[in-house]
C-alpha cells in the first residue's frame, strides 16, 4: 500500500516513458565454469532458490546466491554528483538498491565500479548499516542517499546501499556491478525507500508502471528493454491479460493450473502461487512436483542435483508446459523451456522446497519464462500483465 500514496502523483503526468536497453552478458554460472570453479561452488552451496522469498528478520534479508548465478540481463544507471555509472540487475524479487563501495576490499569488488562517497557533492550518510545474507556468505553494506539517475529519469535524495563486503564466488564473475530491486516496499530493508518509490515520489514516471521485454536471441548489446513509466505495444502481440497480486511483497499471481502436453495436472487445484522475478533466470517447481516433471519431459539428474540433462535429439517431441494464469493458457514449448549449451541440453527448470507464505505450492517466473510473454507490473493497480512477445 505504500506506493499507493503517492502514485496519483503521476497519474496526470503528461512525459513520455523512459526506455532502458538491456545488455546480456555470459552468466556467473557460464563464468564459473569456465574458470574452473563452478563444480566445487556448487558442491557447498544449500542450494534452494525459494530462500529469496522467506520473511527476513530485522536488517538480514535472506537471498539464495545462486538466484543469480544465471542472470545476464541488466542495464546502466548512475548514482552521484558528477554520476558515477554502474551495471545493474533489474530485480522484481528483490527491493533495495545497492552497488559496490570503494571501502570494499574482497576480490569481488575488484573488478566492479565502486562508488567514491568522497567525490559526489549530494552524497548523504545514514549512519544506518545492513546486511544481505547468501548461501555463500553476507553482502554487508552501510547506508546512505544520493542522486539516482536512469537516464532521464532523476531521483535526489535517493536510498541506496554501499556494499563493504561482498562473497568473492560468486559475485566476482559477475558482469553487473549491483541490483536495484522492484519488488513492494514493504520488503526493503531498514524501511529505506525504494527506487519506484523515490521515481513516484518526485513525478519521474509517465504513469505508475514498468514493463519488461527480454530478447529471445540476446546480444550484449542487445537483450532486452525496461520501459519505466509505460509499455511498448511494439514489443507485444494481442491483448494483456492482468492479473491482480495476491501478496504485496513481491509481484506474486495466483497459478491456476499447470499442463504437460495436453494434460492437465490438478496440482493447483488447492490453489498455488507463482512470484513474476527478472532477477531469476530459471522456471522453478515445487518440490512435489519435480519427479512427475523430470518424467514426463525425460530429463535426468546431473551433477550436485541442480540441472537436468535431456537428449538434444529429442527436444522437437518434448511437450509443450502450459501456464494457466488470469484465465488466460500461457504456453511454453520445448525451445523456450530447453537450453542448449554447444550440444549439451538441460532444462531450463529448477526445484524449490518451500511453500507460499499462505502455504501453496510456490512456483517462480523467471526469465525462461518472461522471453515469451511481456510483462507488465503496474503498481497504480496491484496487477501484473502478460502478452505474448513480439
Amino acid at each position: 500500500m505504500k506506493w499507493i500514496l503517492v502514485v496519483l502523483a503521476c497519474l496526470q503526468l503528461a512525459e513520455g516513458a523512459v526506455r532502458i536497453s538491456l545488455k546480456k552478458g555470459l552468466s556467473i554460472r557460464d563464468k564459473m565454469r569456465a574458470a574452473g570453479v563452478l563444480d566445487d561452488f556448487l558442491k557447498n552451496i544449500k542450494y534452494d532458490s525459494v530462500k529469496k522469498y522467506q520473511p527476513r528478520q530485522g536488517s538480514v534479508v535472506r537471498e539464495p546466491i545462486t538466484n543469480h548465478l544465471d542472470s545476464s540481463y541488466f542495464g546502466e544507471i548512475s548514482i552521484g554528483e558528477p554520476p558515477q555509472k554502474f551495471l545493474v540487475l533489474f530485480d522484481t524479487g528483490s527491493s533495495n538498491l545497492w552497488v559496490p563501495s570503494t571501502d570494499c576490499k574482497s576480490p569481488a569488488c575488484f573488478n566492479h565500479a565502486k562508488f567514491k562517497a568522497s567525490d559526489s557533492a549530494t552524497f548523504t550518510p545514514s549512519g544506518q548499516s545492513s546486511t544481505v545474507s547468501y548461501g555463500s556468505g553476507s553482502v554487508t553494506m552501510v547506508l546512505g542517499s544520493d542522486t539516482l539517475r536512469i537516464q532521464s529519469i532523476t531521483v535526489t535524495n535517493q536510498a541506496f546501499g554501499l556494499s563493504q563486503d561482498e562473497p568473492t564466488q560468486p559475485f566476482y564473475f559477475a558482469d553487473f556491478d549491483g541490483i536495484l530491486g522492484m519488488a513492494y516496499p514493504s520488503l526493503a530493508v531498514g524501511g529505506m525507500a525504494t527506487a519506484l518509490e523515490g521515481m513516484l515520489e518526485q513525478n519521474q514516471l509517465a504513469e505508475p508502471i514498468f514493463s519488461f521485454y527480454f530478447s529471445r536471441q540476446p546480444t550484449y548489446e542487445y537483450g532486452g528493454e525496461l520501459i519505466l513509466g509505460g509499455v511498448d505495444p511494439q514489443l507485444f502481440q494481442g491483448d494483456i491479460t492482468w492479473v491482480p497480486v495476491t501478496q504485496e511483497l513481491y509481484w506474486q499471481v495466483a497459478l491456476e493450473e499447470f499442463a504437460i502436453g495436453q494434460s492437465m495436472t490438478g496440482w493447483c487445484s488447492q490453489g498455488c502461487q507463482a512470484i513474476v522475478d527478472t532477477g531469476t533466470f530459471l522456471l522453478t517447481v515445487p518440490q512435489e512436483y519435480m519427479q512427475s516433471i523430470l518424467e514426463a519431459l525425460g530429463a535426468q539428474e546431473t551433477s550436485y542435483g541442480v540441472s537436468y540433462a535431456v537428449d538434444c535429439d529429442n527436444t522437437q517431441s518434448m511437450p509443450t508446459i502450459t501456464f494457466s494464469i488470469g484465465g488466460a493458457q500461457l504456453p511454453l514449448s520445448p525451445s523456450a523451456y530447453v537450453l542448449n549449451s554447444n550440444g549439451y541440453c538441460t532444462l531450463g527448470i529448477e526445484v524449490t522446497y518451500l511453500p507460499s507464505q499462505d502455504g501453496q505450492p510456490l512456483w517462480i517466473l523467471g526469465d525462461i519464462f518472461l522471453k515469451e510473454y511481456y510483462t507488465v507490473f503496474d503498481m497504480a493497480n496491484n496487477r501484473v500483465g502478460f502478452a505474448p512477445s513480439a
